[in-house]
């Protein structure tokens, strides 16, 4: 052990030596490279995971072994969690965003490993989720844990967390550019070359230690045959909305199905209810089986017979109509089935679900068309705009959604109707969904980081370090001599009055008292409690910033008195809350 911590002192004593600029470069790549590795030992995990559980089915006949498998899945997950990790886990992305704007970007170490196992024991055994999210919040402690052991600073250890984000989604689907924009666009980082340059850094370092391990077995190996042509536009416009429409839906839904669980306060309520629910849908619609992806590439090389294995619609697979019908079925199914995984205690992300409710809902969309308007839509091109269109939509990321279609394509052949359909779809899911199903609970607590400069610094800025608790207390049953006592071994001009139980009854200042404080006569016989007033507002120690901030303006106070279940906790004072607020906004600004 000591030699470990001398190697130690060792690496970081040289590291100092390196000038800022360069570090940061170095721990970008280092990042980037553990982040590469870690998305594929995480898809890799699972889909042997699947193969082990599914490799004697036959494709022509239903298999009841989809009742159970979602169930297993769950309690193994649940089990993980309980005895090893021993705190719940929550989402990938929303946990990340949380750790930047409330916990100066610490990650504990356990999360380099935590969301490995169970999410591949989740996906694995057919929980309906994806794992980009679970990528995403391992590579990020891999970069927050990296910053720590370098003994970096808070904004360098931010942006090697961005690192880890960027390098997990390069990752997974080979797409460098795509995840830099991603990274930018979900994270809310600015746009800076102190920024930019490590993020690409640790995007291509992914990409490269990726293919290192895989060579050229990328995810998507899809080829543009057809050409997009200006006829097409109107089509894709009316994708777009149709992906506005279903992303709304996903977001909606996602949340009324969670807040179900979550009413469910039985742990072993929501695994039975989750884990039967799970397989009842799976074993009638297999293709909700895990992230999915084996379906889209289907969709992509239009094999839709595909869909039907394992089901007991199988001999109906050349019923283009029942196609049409299940793939449209399947699209309102898969969110639902998402949410129940999630509800259930299960660990995944949203990110696949998107692409694959986008991937069927551009074939629908396309072979229904074709097959009732007598029209030759493209139906890859349909389906590849329609996974933009979902992510755009859902993730509220519509450039993340363009680049990444455009990258796994390997060309921009269908830039310009990426850019309709992500644009049309982005802005009717905003109209509709203030937030995205990353972000919501983050926004509903204030907590989310936005690119609203002022709103990001308050974010930041965390309410329990700015209380002010060196006030004398006074009882209302004391008298006015008690009170001139106080007043002369106090700094302050303000005197909270409580209760023997702690709890805030009203305030005292100097102003209150300025006329009779010098009355001896008046000692005895005057009570706090007939001198003390109302205070103009209360802060509860759960407000976020903006809400004290806006509390301040309201009352047009200086010092407000803090408030946890009703009993004091100390004042906050509008003058230290500015100066917080110069302070955070001089660190936040910083190139």
């Amino acid at each position: 052990m000591n030699a470990v911590i001398f190697v130690n002192k060792i690496i970081i004593q040289w590291f100092r030596k390196i000038p800022h600029k360069h570090r940061v470069l170095i721990l970008a790549l280092l990042v980037g490279l553990f982040s590469g590795w870690a998305a594929v030992i995480i898809k890799n995990s699972v889909h042997f995971t699947k193969e082990l559980l599914t490799w004697s089915f036959v494709k022509e006949y239903e298999n009841y072994l989809y009742f159970l498998y979602p169930f297993i899945g769950l309690y193994l997950t649940s089990l993980f969690v309980k005895y090893v990790v021993k705190k719940p886990m929550g989402h990938g992305i929303p946990n990340v965003l949380f750790a930047i704007s409330k916990n100066k970007s610490f990650i504990k170490a356990q999360n380099m490993f935590a969301s490995i196992v169970a999410s591949s024991l989740t996906v694995g055994f057919g929980g309906s989720v994806g794992l980009e999210g679970p990528t995403v919040s391992t590579t990020s402690a891999i970069g927050s844990n990296i910053g720590r052991f370098f003994k970096q600073n808070y904004k360098t250890t931010t942006l090697l967390l961005g690192c880890g984000a960027a390098g997990a989604m390069s990752g997974i689907f080979n797409a460098p550019i795509a995840a830099l924009v991603f990274v930018l666009e979900v994270f809310m980082f600015d746009l800076t070359l102190t920024s930019m340059v490590p993020f690409l850094m640790a995007s291509v370092a992914a990409a490269l230690s990726s293919r290192m391990m895989l060579g050229n077995n990328v995810l998507f190996d899809i080829k543009i045959h057809d050409i997009f042509t200006i006829y097409d536009v109107p089509f894709f416009v009316l994708l777009g909305i149709f992906t506005g429409l279903i992303s709304a839906y996903f977001n909606k839904v996602f949340i009324i199905v969670e807040e179900f669980f979550e009413k469910l306060r039985n742990k072993r309520a929501k695994l039975v209810v989750g884990g039967v629910s799970l397989g009842i849908l799976i074993f009638f619609v297999p293709p909700l089986y895990g992230e999915g992806f084996e379906t889209i590439i289907a969709l992509l090389n239009n094999r839709t017979d595909e869909v039907f294995f394992n089901s007991m619609f199988y001999n109906q697979r050349e019923n283009i109509l029942l196609v049409i019908a299940l793939l449209f079925g399947v699209v309102f199914l898969k969110v639902i089935a998402s949410g129940i995984t999630f509800g259930a205690g299960g660990v995944g992300g949203v990110f696949a679900p998107s692409l694959f409710m986008g991937a069927t809902s551009g074939f629908v969309f396309s072979k229904s068309i074709n097959h009732f308007g007598n029209f030759s839509l493209s139906t890859t091109n349909f389906t590849l705009v329609g996974m933009a269109g979902l992510i755009a939509g859902v993730l509220h990321a519509p450039l993340t959604a363009l680049f990444l279609i455009a990258e796994i394509t390997k060309g921009y052949e269908l830039i310009i109707p990426l850019m309709i359909t992500s644009a049309i779809s982005y802005l009717i899911s905003k109209y509709f969904v203030e937030h995205s199903v990353y972000n919501v609970q983050l926004a509903k607590k204030g907590d989310l980081i936005t690119r609203h400069k002022d709103r990001a610094v308050l974010t930041m800025m965390n309410l329990e370090d700015e209380i002010e608790n060196d006030f004398i207390k006074v009882l209302p049953e004391q008298t006015l001599g008690d009170l001139v006592q106080a007043v002369s071994k106090s700094s302050r001009n303000l005197f909270p009055v409580v209760d023997k139980k702690g709890v805030l009854q009203g305030v005292v200042t100097l102003d209150d008292i300025r006329e009779i404080m010098f009355n001896p006569e008046l000692y005895q016989s005057v009570t706090i409690e007939s001198i003390m007033t109302l205070a103009p507002d209360y802060v509860y120690l759960t407000d976020n910033m903006d809400i004290v901030m806006e509390k301040f303006a309201q009352t047009n106070a200086w010092n407000l008195p803090v408030i946890y279940h009703d009993k004091y906790v100390g004042f906050v004072s509008k003058s230290k809350l500015f100066n917080a607020y110069r302070k955070q906004l001089l660190h936040f600004s910083e190139e």
